[in-house]
């Protein structure tokens, strides 16, 4: 078994003194595991892992890990979007070719004992390192990790807050009884049914209902540290919603790939089918989103940044220029919060509540960007109602931070306030991701911000997936008003 590189962490000084003291503490409590899952964030958002006894865990805290860079080349149906034999990968990171492996670092920091395995099983994100110890091109949480560093050294943080919305089915069988997939097709989703029949917007009889599955994934969730504060049932069958208090960016992002993980493990355990898709192929369901609440602070002292300094504006300057950043940015960041065919099917006039216009307003649900807290209050905030569930988190909060922080540095100001945010004479949005591809490919700032490499990665990820779907679109009789059986199979169990 490949263990990483000898003493590859204390070689590349990959750590500070936080996370050696914290490396310190989780050697001692290997002694009470039998397992370490060893995480990252694909470019999908998607929790890859290696599962280790404890003892070999202890090399790794020193070594690192070897990983296989198949995450990185295979689209949303593992057909292989970058070429790994050829210089580069074509995208220009020379340790592709010939699908070398990369080492994962552990981040000790984010270590937590899974409190719902059957044997005593801890998980650590890890950072991704090229073998020269310089951090990996294509690790989106490397790239979220460098901006927050940089923020940090202008003395503020960025502040973020989670509500997302997911679909809890009952699962049929007992066992998989689908058909497998292979390279470029998913296998079956599982047959599911509905767990209610939806249209009753927060009734407590249809949350209390579902008690049996969400308190163990509640008490699940909390017992992880995750900052969970709400739970609501949403319109749709079975469509819930759980938000979680304000932290900062990167462990926001780190508690977002571990709270979809573990809710989708968790339901299986107990019957239930968790997707995080934002429109499943089933009938009568409402499409989900995920609205990303952001503000920036003072470092130091916690200080609401965007809070205006009295009732007559809605922010603050920083704010304003924050926002603006946002507006001016929101169609070529559109990749970044919506990255799958399916999430784009909220973007048109079924769903009044899903944005389609690069648009502001106070309290208005219809807006792309959703000012709350205005005029003074010390909790003002932007929430941005555009991302679906499933986009990657760190992709998603680096894009928002870049362009909130570019409005910042060019003293943008926004327009006013939109009476109507589906106005027509309004910057559109992209309503499919052939038109969000197209948005990145052409953003310089973009590919400056997540550098070219990870960018190419992307692009050539999305085409890859979009391509697919198009040619499965051309021999079937599909009907584009609905959810094709093409997402229903790409993305309802994996996602």
């Amino acid at each position: 078994m490949s263990t990483g590189s000898r003493d590859f962490i204390a070689r590349h000084h990959l750590w500070d003194d936080r996370q050696r003291t914290a490396a310190a503490e989780l050697e001692a409590a290997l002694e009470s595991l039998d397992f370490v899952r060893l995480v990252f964030a694909d470019p999908h958002g998607l929790a890859r892992s290696k599962t280790l006894t404890a003892e070999a865990f202890r090399t790794v805290l020193r070594n690192g890990m070897d990983y296989s860079p198949g995450p990185f080349v295979f689209d949303t149906g593992h057909a292989t979007a970058v070429d790994f034999t050829v210089a580069g990968g074509g995208i220009g990171v020379d340790e592709l070719l010939g699908a070398g492996d990369f080492v994962l670092v552990p981040d000790p920091l984010t270590f937590r004992e899974l409190p719902y395995t059957g044997p005593r099983t801890g998980w650590v994100i890890g950072d991704e390192y090229l073998r020269s110890g310089a951090p990996h091109p294509l690790s989106s949480r490397a790239l979220l990790r460098r901006l927050c560093g940089e923020l940090r050294g202008k003395g503020l943080d960025y502040v973020v807050g989670l509500e997302v919305e997911w679909y809890l089915t009952r699962l049929v069988d007992e066992h998989y009884s689908g058909q497998p997939g292979g390279f470029g097709v998913q296998g079956l989703p599982p047959a599911v049914q509905p767990v209610n029949g939806g249209y009753q917007f927060n009734l407590d009889g249809l949350t209390d209902a579902l008690e049996p599955v969400l308190a163990p994934l509640t008490r699940a969730l909390t017992d992880l540290g995750l900052p969970l504060r709400s739970v609501e049932h949403e319109s749709g069958p079975g469509q819930l919603e759980f938000t979680f208090a304000p932290q900062s960016a990167l462990d926001a992002a780190d508690a977002m790939l571990l709270f979809r993980t573990t809710t989708k493990q968790v339901c299986a355990r107990l019957g239930h089918h968790a997707s995080f898709m934002a429109l499943p192929g089933l009938p009568g369901l409402d499409a989900s989103g995920w609205h990303l609440h952001q503000s920036l602070a003072c470092a130091a002292t916690g200080e609401n940044l965007f809070t205006a300094p009295d009732d007559r504006s809605a922010l603050s300057e920083t704010g304003d220029r924050f926002l603006a950043g946002l507006l001016a940015h929101a169609a070529d960041a559109a990749l970044l919060c919506v990255p799958t065919v399916n999430g784009y099917r909220r973007m048109n006039d079924r769903f009044s509540l899903a944005p389609s216009r690069a648009a502001w307003s106070v309290e208005s649900r219809s807006a792309f960007l959703r000012v709350l807290g205005a005029h003074g209050d010390p909790a003002a905030h932007i929430e941005n109602r555009m991302g679906e569930p499933c986009a990657n988190p760190y992709l998603y909060l680096a894009g928002q931070l870049a362009a909130g922080l570019d409005g910042m540095e060019h003293k943008l100001v926004p327009d006013g306030p939109a009476a109507d945010p589906h106005d027509t004479a309004l910057p559109p949005l992209p309503r499919s991701l052939r038109e969000a591809l197209d948005a990145l490919a052409a953003s310089d700032f973009y590919r400056q911000v997540l550098g070219a490499p990870l960018t190419e990665c992307l692009l050539r990820l999305k085409t890859s997936e979009l391509r697919r779907y198009t040619a499965w679109q051309a021999g079937a009789a599909a009907d584009d008003a609905h959810v094709s059986e093409w997402e229903h199979r790409e993305y309802f169990a994996t996602y």
